[in-house]
């Protein structure tokens, strides 16, 4: 059928019987009244086949049928050779028989006909039967062919215009009249390097990052005099959260890894901590390589663009502004090394020392950051927040240090809660750099700080959560002692937290046992106000070494020192 309609007659037009008479007019009238009940019969006929569950398709023919019919008996008329047309009426009582008016048409959407057509309840739940349980295989299928990497972020297009595209000019800081004679640019900067501390790629795949942190190695010249002590520096915010022995693991993976001789760790804060038990402790045993101070932010600002800001007075709950803020003021102070406190330190990070450098976030960006400033093809997935300064090593007097300052002072104030004053301001320091031809601080590959942030098939196993039953890592790589993941920690500098301090390392698990026991047996080994650079206090033989803690690589002729490649 080609559609089919419902019919609707106005009640004074209705259709009424031609009056009983023996002429033609009486046998026309009958006719059409005949067909027109068989019409009426018809739908009825379909009505009744509707309300039943069977045959539901034949009532909609039916339907379909009964209008048809009297949509033709309505416009086409029975043609008669003779005037069938009734006299005019001689009497009032005569009622004559009047042709039924043209029909109002209405598409029948529910009898399933042309052009129109709803789906069955029963047609879609047979849809619906087998269509999600293939969707579902499909799914799962590609999933265990495929491997997806999915992120999402809304950036304010606004914001991006404002603070990502433009590339401003630097302030001077390079110009030979500015730089500090504390900072001798010729070796900072163009100085000749033993090792390469940039791959040039992501380093996504396999143990590649791993492999490549391996490449960096100690050499018996990286040993540094006393009467230098690099500086390493930290911070740790007293109204946050009391400093106890889930901090102290920082700590004593700094004693146990570095070069004490030739360092010195000091616990920055904005409260006095001397009166805590567990840091008296180290300022008793190592008084010239451990130290506490108490931050004045104001104090050291000065001789920067940031001198009297308000800026200064910045802070949020997380302690990520007054962080930021305070590690790049510390470094122009004093330079040397930042570490956040929610780190453990693996090796001792001497082979990294003639570098000024930041940190990858992650495995996804800041494989190429030229990138950025050539418009090109940029693939990373972190666009604007590819760097981390968790871990960051800087001359004191830095230029670096000296153009970031111009950039904090001459931006928006940073948003709370937000790595501003961070990884957004390392990203637009690093443009402006390569846009005026300055070779720009490194970039360390995520791996060297923070393997935890990579793909799940090559990132370190969650530090706090227990072991995999069938005692393996990935790739079939055990994490027993002298293991893949053992060697692996052995090749990295450090293994970042992110803050989790309310959780705890499993008992038992790969952090206990292949690193803070560790620390404990290497502490215990130095004795008192010894260190990892005195001759005899590694007589356990059992340090980091290239294929993990191992016998000692090499001696120099007033040292002992650790070989870390």
């Amino acid at each position: 059928m080609s559609g089919s309609y419902v019919l609707f007659y106005p009640r004074e037009t209705r259709p009424r019987p031609p009056p009983a008479s023996g002429n033609t007019h009486a046998l026309a009238g009958n006719a059409s009244l005949l067909l027109w009940s068989v019409g009426w019969l018809l739908r009825q006929a379909a009505t009744l086949a509707s309300r039943q569950e069977a045959t539901v398709s034949d009532a909609t023919d039916l339907n379909c049928i009964a209008s048809g019919v009297l949509h033709q008996i309505s416009t086409h008329p029975p043609a008669h050779r003779h005037d069938l047309s009734p006299p005019r009426p001689t009497s009032p009582e005569y009622t004559p028989y009047l042709p039924p008016p043209p029909p109002t048409y209405r598409s029948r959407v529910d009898a399933g006909c042309w052009p129109f057509h709803v789906p069955r309840p029963r047609t879609v739940r047979t849809f619906l039967k087998f269509a999600l349980p293939t969707s579902l295989l499909l799914i799962l299928l590609g999933l265990y062919l495929y491997e997806p990497h999915i992120e999402i972020a809304f950036y304010s297009r606004s914001w991006i215009h404002q603070e990502i595209e433009p590339i401003l000019p630097l302030s001077g800081c390079f110009d030979p009249a500015r730089v500090s004679p504390k900072y001798n640019v010729s070796d900072a900067v163009y100085g000749k390097r033993r090792n390469e501390v940039q791959a040039g790629l992501r380093l996504q795949m396999g143990l590649d990052c791993y492999d490549f942190a391996g490449t960096v190695q100690a050499h018996e010249d990286d040993a540094r005099p006393e009467s230098t002590r690099t500086q390493f520096h930290t911070y740790w915010r007293t109204d946050l959260v009391p400093f106890g022995p889930r901090q102290e693991w920082m700590i004593k993976s700094f004693f146990a890894t570095q070069d004490v001789a030739a360092s010195r760790l000091v616990v920055w804060s904005n409260g006095d901590l001397s009166r805590n038990e567990i840091l008296r402790r180290y300022v008793a045993r190592y008084p010239e390589s451990f130290a506490l101070r108490v931050v004045d932010i104001p104090a050291l600002a000065k001789a920067t663009e940031l001198s009297g800001s308000e800026l200064l007075k910045m802070k949020d709950k997380k302690a990520w502004i007054d962080g930021d803020l305070l590690r790049l003021l510390l470094l122009w102070n004093h330079g040397g090394v930042w570490v956040d406190m929610d780190s453990l330190l693996t090796r001792d990070l001497a082979p990294l020392l003639e570098h000024e450098f930041v940190t990858q976030w992650d495995c996804y960006g800041a494989f190429n950051l030229y990138s950025y400033t050539l418009h090109t093809n940029n693939t990373a997935d972190k666009p604007y927040q590819p760097l981390n300064g968790a871990l960051m090593r800087f001359r004191q007097h830095s230029p670096y240090l000296c153009e970031a300052f111009h950039i904090m002072a001459t931006s928006p104030p940073p948003r709370i809660h937000s790595t501003d004053w961070g990884s957004l301001l390392y990203l637009k320091l690093w443009r402006r750099l390569v846009a005026h031809s300055i070779p720009p601080f490194k970039i360390l590959p995520f791996c060297f700080s923070d393997g935890r942030s990579c793909r799940l098939d090559n990132r370190l196993p969650n530090p706090f959560a227990p072991d995999n039953r069938k005692g393996k890592w990935t790739m079939g790589l055990g994490m027993e002692e002298g293991g893949g993941l053992d060697k692996v920690l052995g090749k990295v500098f450090g293994v970042h937290l992110h803050n989790q301090w309310e959780k705890s390392f499993p008992a038992g698990g790969w952090v206990e046992r292949l690193l803070l026991r560790r620390y404990e047996r290497r502490l215990e080994g130095m004795g008192n106000g010894g260190g990892v650079g005195k001759r005899g206090l590694a007589e356990d033989g059992e340090w980091w070494s290239g294929d993990g803690w191992g016998r000692e690589d090499w001696l120099s002729t007033s040292t002992v020192c650790i070989r870390l490649g």
